[in-house]
């Protein structure tokens, strides 16, 4: 074969492989993004089932809801649940991370809050039972901070318990007041322990909570002062029923 030829054919067998090796490449990356597109979506579509579609209305009571994640995909979990005794139950969780992981680990608290207030309505109940589940089944690099209140329609009074999460503020008294951590993140210690506290709603007050989303949006060092601040005017325009 002519020196020439030779020349000519290793360099279309280069050419060639070189396109494999690319195409192969580009075909990998692909495969890569659609893989993580198809975990977002997904992840999208559970944290979606995380807030409920619709509120029944409390007699007594206005209740306000609204959910929009900062950038990625997160563990934020709120719910309302209606409870024998005239009571509703108020339920907050940030889980740490973002993405998948989180959003499962959202969903499992929230079954595990449906399925424990259907059998017992105390609040300290509920986060033990969880945080042992937590602590046991899930990794030790995962954990979630968690309000539960329940609130007794007829008195306006608050049995809470608060596991590390950010302080519920009630407003319509002066001062404001902060429904402060009464135990330990879930899942960090599965024997960790929990007590409750009490706080009541004023008539005309309002009751918020909220997870660091919310403070992290805020500029300035007292994102809390602000929120007070807000909630103390809303408060003004209420009439004499129940916020929250």
């Amino acid at each position: 074969m002519p020196q020439s030829s030779f020349s000519y054919l290793l360099v279309v067998l280069l050419y060639y492989f070189g396109y494999c090796i690319v195409n192969g490449m580009l075909t990998s990356e692909f495969v890569r993004k659609t893989q993580l597109e198809s975990d977002q979506i997904a992840a999208q579509q559970i944290q979606q089932t995380l807030q409920p579609e619709k509120l029944d209305p409390i007699p007594g009571y206005e209740v306000e809801t609204f959910y929009q994640p900062l950038r990625d995909v997160g563990g934020d979990y709120f719910d309302v649940i209606d409870l024998p005794a005239g009571r509703t139950l108020f339920a907050v969780a940030d889980v740490s991370g973002k993405g998948m992981p989180a959003a499962l680990l959202a969903a499992n608290i929230q079954a595990l809050v449906r399925s424990i207030a259907s059998v017992t309505q105390d609040p300290v109940a509920l986060a033990a039972q969880i945080n042992q589940h937590l602590g046991r089944y899930t990794p030790s690099d995962r954990f979630a901070t968690a309000v539960f209140v329940v609130l007794d329609r007829a008195s306006g009074e608050l049995t809470y318990v608060n596991a590390g999460h950010n302080a519920p503020i009630v407003s319509g008294s002066d001062p404001a007041i902060f429904l402060k951590a009464t135990g330990m993140p879930l899942g960090l210690l599965s024997d960790a322990a929990y007590e409750a506290d009490k706080a009541v709603i004023p008539p005309g007050g309002v009751l918020l909570l909220f997870t660091d989303g919310l403070t992290d949006a805020i500029p300035g060092d007292a994102p809390e002062a602000c929120l007070c601040e807000a909630l103390a005017g809303d408060s003004a325009k209420t009439d004499s029923s129940y916020g929250d």
